[in-house]
């Protein structure tokens, strides 16, 4: 079955490429972006971003860690080797375990629109350095408009959500708001989160949670926008996104979230149009701040008082930037300047006196991250051959503001970076395209790597990514294929040393190919592939080890859908599969992983012009399966075998939603 499976999946792809990216993914413009359209209006089952994107896109893969608030692998990268934002806002989770990792703080019924960018091409946001999410958010409309939903699922999952704008000429406003909630789901053998957590831990009962039937979650969201247009080519922008979650479940992690609180603001003010040297210029600030405290109360382990980690994190930003015409092409230069601060403690609570019954325990010593650069790109056509060049200086400071609970030789470091890229597009006729890129980008350390390991030192250095992707974009009457191949030379990589029991600098390197295509088989049918492979090695084996095999280099992975539209009613039909996850760094935690095929399938009918009803089934087959793998980066529980626990995925789901709109 694991050798059909996997023949399977590469049989497919070569069959796919000769016909030819996923429904909901169009490359627009650049080259090395790709879009994921309508996630609000598409992805109805959860607020969980990074489940959709794992749906939609073969290259992300999402980490299960609850039942909602989970993370996601780009291309074998995660955590600071990818850069998430909300608009041009950048918001952190407090979690240094990646309980509420960024795109947790991002919720998908406020997103229009994802853009994904693969690989060091950019140049205008701090820390891009293997890739680039850009969750787009909602706009204010001029128009009267709105929608109303409600969601119900397999599991006790309840959602209603409600957005509303409208306006005129001069201001336009939205307002948008969400709850939801759902009880433990079960896996294909029935399990809930409970009972996969009794039964890796028969032999460590003081993990296990007090009462079996916790809810898994529940969550509220808020987002507002104000828009003004004082004078024709002037528009001021305002906005404020909240997000609420409460007791969250993290079976295979020691603590559970007592809540996620996330607040982000933000400013953006645009002149167009002021004559030859500028286009437009604009101004784009924010302030994001997260607080996120985890406990043992809901565990077994001492019914007398329990831990709590509370953490905290806020960024603050400012992006000033210009386009203007320059000779027969365009160019966008500016300055960007952002802080980070990061801040934890540790302490014990007494149950019946609500005191504290320890001294406090710094584990993140109140560290500012502050950047700032200077960006510029350049994009012209001469003849059949799209240029675009890019570069950024970075000068950062990384200090810490209390004393670090580890002894570390440094508590101030010093970084600068110059990054810079080169995307060439050759387009051969109205069809077919080809282009190459060549880029170079770095990210420092953040506070976690330097200062909260057990043998931190405080010293790392920057990681630098060295890439060349090589692609083809085809695109005619009723099919199209976008296929690319890539390699990344990671430089002083970022690494854990589970041995050490601190990160350390690696050189390694990850290549891998694409392949996204599209047909239609008739006006009403279209078929839709995704595939993604990776392979990722270290140069040397890290110091007491011998494995060379990087973590999260995710396996064959591949996903197909078939769409059939008629009149009100539109049918889709999906698989998605990985082969075996058998390429595995097992010096530093990482477990084999079986490999699956599971079959999804959805129903939407619009009833009438304003009222439409979403039927789906996800694991039709009831199959249980993991996605998700075990890089001791993170501390997670270890079963009776001494394996570190892996949760597996939601066994067959049903849900429905009712959407009314206007």
């Amino acid at each position: 079955m694991k050798r059909v499976l996997g023949i399977s999946l590469v049989v497919s792809t070569f069959l796919m490429a000769e016909t030819g990216v996923l429904e909901a993914i169009t490359v627009e413009g650049e080259t090395f972006s790709k879009e994921v359209k309508n996630i609000s209006g598409e992805e109805l089952k959860s607020a969980d971003l990074a489940e959709a994107l794992s749906r939609q896109s073969s290259s992300i893969t999402m980490i299960r860690g609850s039942g909602v608030a989970n993370d996601i692998i780009l291309r074998g990268q995660n955590k600071d080797n990818i850069n998430i934002l909300i608009d041009e806002s950048k918001v952190y989770g407090g979690c240094s375990n990646r309980m509420d990792p960024t795109i947790t703080h991002i919720n998908a019924d406020n997103i229009e629109n994802v853009k994904i960018v693969e690989g060091p091409y950019d140049v205008e946001h701090f820390g891009s350095l293997s890739g680039l999410v850009i969750a787009e958010t909602k706009a204010p409309t001029k128009e009267p408009s709105g929608d109303v939903n409600l969601g119900v699922g397999s599991y006790g999952y309840k959602k209603a959500s409600a957005s509303a704008s409208g306006g005129n000429d001069t201001i336009r406003v939205l307002f948008s708001a969400s709850t939801e909630e759902s009880d433990q789901y079960k896996d294909g053998n029935g399990n809930t989160l409970s009972d996969q957590l009794n039964l890796a831990t028969t032999a460590s009962s003081s993990n296990r949670f007090k009462d079996n039937n916790l809810k898994a979650y529940e969550k509220q969201t808020f987002m507002g926008k104000v828009f003004i247009n004082p004078v024709e080519n002037q528009e001021i922008r305002l906005g404020y996104t909240m997000n609420r979650s409460d007791n969250v479940l993290y079976p295979s992690r020691m603590m559970d979230a007592d809540y996620d609180d996330s607040d982000i603001y933000t400013f953006g003010y645009s002149l167009y149009d002021l004559g030859s040297f500028s286009k437009e210029l604009s101004l784009e600030a924010y302030k994001s701040e997260v607080e996120h405290p985890m406990s043992t109360k809901n565990r077994v382990w001492n019914a007398g008082t329990y831990w709590t980690v509370k953490m905290f994190t806020d960024m603050e930003g400012a992006k000033l930037k210009n386009v203007a015409k320059v000779g027969n092409g365009e160019l966008t230069y500016g300055v960007d300047v952002s802080q980070r601060n990061w801040d934890a403690e540790k302490y014990q609570t007494n149950v019946s006196t609500g005191t504290r019954t320890y001294a406090t325990i710094t584990t993140i010593p109140d560290v500012d991250t502050t950047n700032r650069a200077l960006f510029a790109h350049y994009t012209t056509t001469i003849d059949k051959v799209n240029i675009q060049v890019g570069t950024r200086f970075d000068d950062t400071t990384i200090k810490t503001n209390s004393t670090p609970s580890n002894t570390v030789l440094e508590d101030n470091s010093d970084y600068n970076a110059l990054s810079a890229n080169t995307i060439l597009t050759y387009k051969a006729n109205d069809n077919v395209d080809y282009f190459i890129g060549l880029g170079k980008a770095s990210r420092v350390p953040d506070a976690k790597e330097l200062y909260n390991p057990t043998n931190a030192t405080g010293i790392l250095d920057q990681t630098t990514n060295y890439e060349a992707d090589l692609g083809f974009k085809t695109h005619f009457d009723s099919f199209g294929v976008k296929g690319k191949v890539f390699y990344s030379l990671l430089k002083d990589y970022i690494y854990y040393n589970s041995t050490a029991q601190k990160y350390v600098n690696i050189d390694a390197m990850i290549y891998g190919a694409e392949l996204d295509a599209y047909y239609d088989i008739s006006d009403s049918l279209t078929l839709n592939y995704g595939m993604s492979y990776l392979k990722g090695r270290k140069d040397e084996p890290l110091t007491g080890q011998s494995d060379k095999d990087l973590a999260d280099i995710i396996p064959l992975k591949a996903i197909t859908s078939l769409s059939y539209h008629v009149a009100e009613h539109t049918l889709k039909g999906e698989m998605v599969a990985t082969k075996r996850w058998d390429d595995i760094d097992s010096a530093n935690g990482e477990q084999e992983i079986g490999g699956y095929a599971t079959f999804n399938a959805k129903y939407n009918y619009k009833i009438t012009k304003h009222f439409d009803v979403t039927l789906g089934v996800d694991n039709i087959f009831d199959k249980t399966y993991k996605t998700s793998n075990s890089y001791k980066d993170i501390s997670l529980l270890s079963g009776v075998d001494s394996y570190t626990i892996l949760l597996n995925e939601p066994g067959r789901y049903l849900y429905a939603n009712l959407r009314y709109t206007f």
